[in-house]
């Protein structure tokens, strides 16, 4: 796992080799282990090393082909690496046993039509010299992250945000991007903070070259495309042996790897499989609450003893909330999901014994794990029914206005009733609601994203999905959105900042298509969520593991925000530096801190959201320095 950064200039103008130097210093923490460097003219291309296999020299980057006219860099793992470099010309001569430079052997072959062939997680950055061309790409779930700016002098591009601000005024916030973050607890793709910085969408190429740039989708989830006629205990088979497969080809390392287990159902099914694949004992990390409402280490250390694992936990008390300050500088932008704090300890306990971790990420995404996506038959049916005539007929029953009393309790009804989906699964996932943001903004900043609806936006994701049925619709939303803009985001920077690669066996792209092509019932059935994962783990995990309800990776900061943290939370949130903002009325935040803090209601999660987007504007506007990350100690 590495860093990578990058300039290419439009009018040829040379790039500073000092400020491309500062950009890469800027990741360090991302691959501690070698920095490289290429300037030439108006390319400069940056690189910082995390050595996982190939500990030598050999593999620095960037990198360059035998003619040396096209250089990469590159973040990430190619799984399949061996089996494509057997693939390449045998009169081919290779320096080293990196994935990289069988990237750069395929990219020279076939050009970006190489990218379908990979399997692994990468973000990659190629200057193709004599075609002038900037070739940028991302994996197809969204595992490695790439942000980018275009301009009229140039391209700039990154692994994370904090480079592109070496030594540059801070840009220009989107309040789109605060808005929509308010509904999500995060900046959705491509969006970012900024409104010149945007974000490479998962499965994407973008390709530089004139000054101009294009990009295109090289890879696609279809839910519709299912298996037909497949007895359940084939299916069972074939899921787990590529489960299996996906498991063994991330044991590859010639550094210490282990895994994070929460005792969940995911993370204990993939210690179960390393625990068959490895000569010796898995090393095991987990992360856990006094608060046994949040605690999930009695199961973490079931799972542990079963299969005999090297285990190593840790307790977070309240004073974890004093690392706030520091995940902001490791997330770069205001980002709102509270289980970033356990993700970062954890990161933090593993790399004191490992380089390597895997993690069970993407198991819910995969076969519907979480409670929101149960909902009774009649639902879907419903959705389809009243999508064509007969909800166009109903719709001509609602009166123009609201009126009042039982007629206007009817008309909401009748709304709710004729609602798409789309807008139901909106009100399961977000955190303000666009009635709750009108109420909360300022006018002056209400303005400014006059006409914006998140609920827009996460129609048109559902509109995009190529899925028929409903369950499949909130997958193919969810691996579009939440998966990449949330959950792979948390992990990616928490391990990153620790110099920690994060594997995760379940996002494996053959076993996500497989996933896709089986009917509904093979993943919710009766009500449970995973059921196929569950039935090919029957008898492998204890039924107690299998069966028990899911948990999530919690924080309590209801609590905390209502004792330890309740002056911390709203001396920042009613500072005069807070109110200066114009965003929010101080008398609807502090309306939200006394119902949550004094009434009893449970607001932490606005309230964290909130409290993340005012740290962020401290640090990243209010002192406009160039970011350093500084790394706080577990205590």
């Amino acid at each position: 796992m590495c860093g990578i950064a990058g300039r290419v200039t439009a009018d040829r103008r040379p790039v500073d080799a000092r400020v491309i130097a500062a950009m890469g210093a800027s990741l360090r923490h991302r691959g501690p282990d070698d920095q490289g460097l290429y300037v030439k003219g108006h390319v400069g291309l940056a690189h910082q090393r995390l050595s996982i296999l190939d500990l030598s020299r050999a593999g620095q980057q960037p990198m360059a082909n035998e003619a040396g006219t096209i250089r990469i860099v590159f973040n990430g793992e190619i799984y399949n690496y061996e089996e494509l470099r057997a693939s390449l010309r045998s009169s081919r001569t290779f320096r080293s046993r990196t994935d990289t430079e069988v990237l750069l052997a395929l990219y020279e072959d076939h050009g970006v039509a190489c990218l379908p062939m990979l399997r692994g997680m990468f973000a990659l950055a190629i200057w193709d010299e004599p075609n002038q061309r900037l070739v940028l790409a991302r994996d197809r779930l969204g595992k490695k992250p790439l942000f980018y700016s275009l301009a009229d002098d140039g391209l700039c591009f990154a692994s994370e945000l904090k480079a592109l601000l070496v030594e540059k005024p801070v840009p220009a916030v989107d309040p789109v991007a605060i808005h929509h973050y308010l509904t999500f607890q995060y900046i959705p793709t491509p969006l970012t903070i900024f409104k010149t910085i945007r974000k490479l969408p998962p499965a994407h190429v973008l390709v530089y070259e004139q000054g101009k740039v294009s990009e295109s989708a090289y890879w696609s989830l279809d839910y519709d495309a299912k298996r037909k006629g497949m007895a359940e205990p084939a299916i069972k088979e074939e899921f787990l042996s590529l489960l299996t497969e996906s498991v063994r080809l991330r044991l590859a390392s010639d550094v210490p790897l282990g895994a994070f287990l929460s005792g969940g159902v995911d993370s204990s099914s993939v210690v179960a499989i390393m625990s068959r694949l490895m000569s010796q004992p898995v090393k095991t990390f987990s992360i856990g609450f006094k608060d046994a409402a949040f605690n999930e280490l009695p199961y973490a250390r079931e799972v542990a003893a079963r299969f005999g694992t090297d285990h190593h936990e840790f307790i977070i008390e309240p004073s974890a909330m004093e690392i706030l300050p520091t995940l902001v500088k490791v997330y770069d932008e205001p980002y709102a999901d509270s289980s970033a704090i356990p993700t970062y300890y954890v990161s933090q306990l593993s790399r004191q014994f490992v380089t390597v971790a895997l993690n069970g990420d993407g198991g819910d995404e995969l076969l519907a794990g979480y409670p929101r996506y149960s909902f009774s038959p009649w639902e879907g049916q419903a959705t389809r029914w009243l999508s064509g005539t007969m909800g166009d007929c109903l719709q001509s029953f609602l009166p123009s206005g609201h009126g009042t009393g039982s007629h206007s309790r009817l008309s909401r009804k009748l709304e709710l009733l004729l609602a798409p989906f789309s807008r139901t699964y909106l009100e399961r996932i977000r955190y303000f609601s666009q009635d709750e943001k009108t109420r909360l903004y300022q006018p002056d900043f209400a303005a400014l994203v006059s006409g914006q609806d998140s609920y827009d936006l996460l129609t048109s994701w559902f509109d995009e999905a190529k899925a028929t049925e409903l369950l499949d619709q909130l997958l193919a939303v969810d691996t579009r959105s939440y998966l990449p803009d949330d959950l792979l985001v948390k992990v990616d920077r928490a391990t990153m900042a620790h110099g920690l690669e994060a594997r995760s066996p379940f996002l494996d792209h053959k076993l996500m298509e497989l996933s896709a092509s089986l009917p509904v019932e093979m993943k919710v059935r009766n009500g449970q969520g995973k059921y196929l994962l569950k039935e090919a783990m029957r008898g492998v995990l204890p039924d107690r593991i299998l069966d028990r309800p899911k948990m999530g990776f919690g924080v309590p900061i209801d609590r905390w925000f209502r004792e330890d943290c309740r002056e911390f939370v709203r001396d920042t949130l009613l500072s005069s530096q807070a109110v200066g903002r114009g965003y929010f009325r101080p008398g609807v935040v502090r309306e939200l801190l006394d119902r949550h803090q004094r009434a009893g209601e449970n607001h932490a999660y606005r309230l964290y959201a909130l409290l993340m987007l005012e740290l962020w504007h401290r640090d990243y506007v209010d002192d406009r320095q160039p970011c350093q990350l500084e790394l706080t100690q577990v205590r």
